[in-house]
């Protein structure tokens, strides 16, 4: 390895060194490399936590998503052969399956950048053909290109569509298209039993009912077998790193140059906050530090990955996890380390350490808050906000803007959310309920159904993707919160049946099923069922 990236290298061991033990995962593998060699592995931690088993080179993971990349190449395959058009419909190449639409039909371009305004896909169907079958039932709630909403179940409709076209598994034409010209020998192209011995194990949150703070309690994941066109690829950071030297050749090997610039060419602004600035065909495309990188992230059940490629600089790298890790911000400075090793430039110093007790505007919080007879105050003690409820004293945790973990058992089922009028700070939301800032104006409870009543809830599925998730009444708006965190207002479509979200488009749907003694008893949520709990 020459000097500058053995530099480079030793600045991320001691990123990992700083703050490996909040990044909720037992073990990383990372691969960097340039167009034309391996600068080098990484690894760090644990592939068993429970016979401290330590990661190894040829340790698998699961990839997730970034599998997609890999499905888009064989389509691409397909249309340098003429097989197909990708401004084609999808029933032209599956005469078994039929769009139910009011637009146009959606064409495999719809599906590999999008953009065909159907749903993600719960996972709750354990086959390909199952959850593609489904889309049948799924009318796109708006035409076909209009707006990007990530769905897995497309990306399993085009691995069906491949395997019709060419005969054979998934697994068999990855192998023999991709795997094995890039010689990668020691990835798998489906998860099953047979190699799970191979698997790094997979981690999630002990407390699957909440969200998991940096050094969070975790617990072995479920395991599942997958064969689909979405996300049925493990491999170890060496064999990633190859794929990686593909993409920064452009192709080479695999594709023609004009594939290689519809892989990658920007098909419409991404504006989830989670695939980069703009997709393409199974690849995102994002800015890092100035520059144009092309990447994919990666999750599975009990799995995170990150990859990223500077193609004008020649470099990449591959991080690959086994919990539940957040990879973007660890694979953004590896980047960036080696686009400055390789322009012979100083490295970039340690980004500062993420300390989620410090706020620096905490003062904006400071008061009491009222919700009935339920009261906490806030209030600054140097850089950290202390949060205090009945007698006990707690220093908050920063998650998001105006958004705290609270590490107290009577609030760490919720994240803490702050709302501001004219950028002053009012009220504040935890589940259902609403506390008022003192002195603020008590707001205006919109008017609903007596029904709604009904629906507030814990509801839960043996579906390992998502394994339940709460609806709470707060202020007259029903709305869905999952267990890490993250909220969704509905918005009522019919009796019974809610749009997830204030977007119109959204395909997104959660339908309440029977009352029974003034209680919901299930729901389903775009294609899931799920069974109210007798927890809340």
């Amino acid at each position: 390895m020459l000097s500058q990236y053995r530099q480079a290298f030793s600045k991320l061991e001691a990123l990992l060194d700083r703050d490996f033990h909040a990044i909720n995962a037992p073990g990383v593998a990372i691969g960097l490399t340039d167009r034309n060699n391996l600068l080098g592995i990484k690894t760090y931690g644990y592939e068993d936590l429970s016979a401290h088993t330590p990661v190894q080179a040829d340790t698998l993971f699961e990839i997730g998503s970034i599998s997609k990349s890999f499905t888009c190449i064989l389509l691409l395959h397909l249309y340098e052969r003429g097989i197909l058009d990708l401004h084609e419909s999808i029933t032209a190449y599956l005469p078994w399956f039929e769009v139910n639409t009011d637009y146009q039909p959606y064409t495999l371009h719809h599906l590999m950048s999008h953009t065909a305004a159907i749903p993600i896909g719960t996972d709750d169907a354990m086959s390909a053909a199952c959850a593609a079958w489904n889309l049948q039932e799924i009318s796109p709630t708006a035409p076909p290109g209009a707006f990007f909403h990530y769905s897995n179940d497309g990306y399993k409709l085009l691995g069906l569509m491949v395997q019709e076209l060419l005969g054979g598994s998934y697994a068999e034409i990855l192998e023999a298209k991709i795997l094995t010209p890039l010689e990668m020998t020691s990835t798998v192209a489906k998860i099953t039993q047979a190699a799970r011995a191979r698997f790094a194990v997979g981690y999630e949150a002990y407390y699957d009912d909440r969200p998991l703070p940096p050094g969070g309690l975790l617990a072995p994941a479920a395991w599942i077998e997958c064969d689909a066109a979405d996300g049925s690829i493990a491999s170890t950071a060496a064999d990633m790193s190859a794929y990686l030297r593909m993409l920064l050749n452009r192709g080479q090997g695999l594709l023609t140059e004009e594939s290689f610039i519809k892989l990658i060419n920007p098909a419409i602004p991404a504006g989830d906050d989670r695939h980069g600035e703009y997709y393409g065909y199974g690849l995102t495309i994002q800015e890092v530090a100035g520059c144009t990188a092309i990447g994919h992230g990666g999750s599975m059940v009990g799995y995170r990955s990150m990859m990223l490629a500077d193609l004008n600089d020649g470099v990449g790298v591959i991080i690959l996890t086994n919990g539940p890790a957040e990879t973007e911000g660890l694979a953004r400075y590896a980047l960036r380390l080696l686009r400055a090793a390789s322009q012979k430039e100083p490295l970039p110093a340690l980004p500062p350490k993420n300390d989620p007790s410090k706020v620096i505007n905490g003062s904006e919080y400071v008061g009491t808050y009222r919700a009935g007879p339920k009261s906490f105050a806030l209030s600054v003690s140097g850089d950290q906000l202390l949060f205090d409820y009945p007698g006990e004293q707690v220093i908050l945790q920063r998650w998001e803007k105006d958004c705290f973990y609270v590490p107290h058992p009577g609030f760490d089922r919720f994240l803490l959310r702050f709302n501001r009028e004219d950028g002053i700070v009012v009220d504040a939301f935890h589940g259902s309920e609403w506390f008022i800032r003192e002195g603020a104006d008590r707001p205006q409870i919109r008017d609903f159904p007596l029904i709604w009543h009904a629906y507030p809830g814990h509801y839960r599925s043996h579906n390992p993707w998502l394994t339940n998730f709460r609806v709470v009444l707060r202020g007259g708006t029903l709305i869905v919160i999952y267990p890490d965190g993250d909220e969704q207002p509905l918005s009522p479509l019919g009796e019974q049946l809610f749009r997830l979200g204030e977007d119109v488009r959204s395909p997104e749907r959660l339908r309440f099923g029977p009352v029974l003694n003034g209680k919901a008893i299930s729901a389903n949520l775009s294609g899931g069922e799920y069974c109210r709990m007798f927890t809340f």
